[in-house]
């Protein structure tokens, strides 16, 4: 199982457009720094599954017929822009799996071309795709939002974006079955505060209370990119700074 985060920005990405903070500077002179938005990409048993809809090349990287099934945290625009349109592409449909959301985004759900969207998944009802076991966690956002646990013979791998913190019911199922990778959204650093997400104190109290789990950041934002360039050694051993392409293989 191989889970390859292919952005790892949060709404806005990085370099923000009109920004000359330090992180985006850097990124605008080292492309390996920038980041796109926040999706992930999941290989297992010769099958691919997409994990959200945001890529600005998602045709180009994934021909027709390359994508065995999508799973959605949730449907504001930055993580399904895309679908929109890939619905009007000729190809077989593809099984989208998504959080009990009748509002899903625009017109989605009226008019949904090739994606073959499923029945609605709820928190903690575990299905099987390709070969694995999934379990959908609820998470704390403004719209219903799904983290997923992928667990495989191999071992486990949490996709935790978009969310503040981490419900009870999510969090006693990660103390349960530890896996070997979180990825979390960490949106801000220390110095701001969210509603809908993760600053990096926030992420570092969950990592403190999972220690034997590796914590993989994503969905950053331009603010902790320049707080880490400033702060490089504030990250304690089992914390990364994911980054667009990264590959965590089980």
């Amino acid at each position: 199982m191989k889970l390859t985060l292919l952005g790892t920005g949060n709404v806005t990405g990085c370099p923000v457009y009109g920004c000359d903070c330090l992180a985006c500077q850097r990124a605008g002179l080292d492309p390996s720094k920038a980041r796109l938005l926040c999706s992930a990409e999941l290989e297992v048993n010769d099958q691919r599954i997409l994990i959200d809809a945001n890529h600005p090349q998602l045709q180009t990287r994934f021909p027709a017929g390359s994508i065995d099934a999508m799973l959605l945290t949730h449907f504001h625009m930055d993580h399904v822009q895309a679908l929109f349109e890939l619905r009007w592409g000729v190809a077989e449909p593809i099984p989208v799996y998504h959080p009990d959301d009748p509002l899903g985004c625009d017109d989605l759900f009226k008019h949904p071309g090739l994606l073959d969207f499923q029945p609605a998944r709820q928190a903690m009802h575990s299905f099987s795709l390709a070969g694995i076991n999934i379990t959908p966690l609820a998470l704390n956002h403004s719209k219903p939002t799904l983290g997923y646990l992928f667990a495989s013979e191999n071992g486990r791998i949490a996709y935790l974006t978009d969310t503040l913190g981490i419900p009870d019911q999510s969090w006693q199922q990660l103390l349960r079955q530890p896996p070997k990778y979180v990825v979390i959204d960490c949106s801000n650093s220390p110095l701001h505060r969210s509603g809908n997400h993760n600053n990096l104190s926030d992420v570092l109290e969950l990592a403190h209370a999972l220690p034997d789990s590796i914590w993989v950041l994503t969905h950053i934002g331009h603010d902790l990119d320049e707080y880490l360039m400033q702060h490089p050694n504030c990250l304690p051993s089992n914390v990364l700074v994911g980054h667009d392409e990264l590959c965590l293989s089980l």
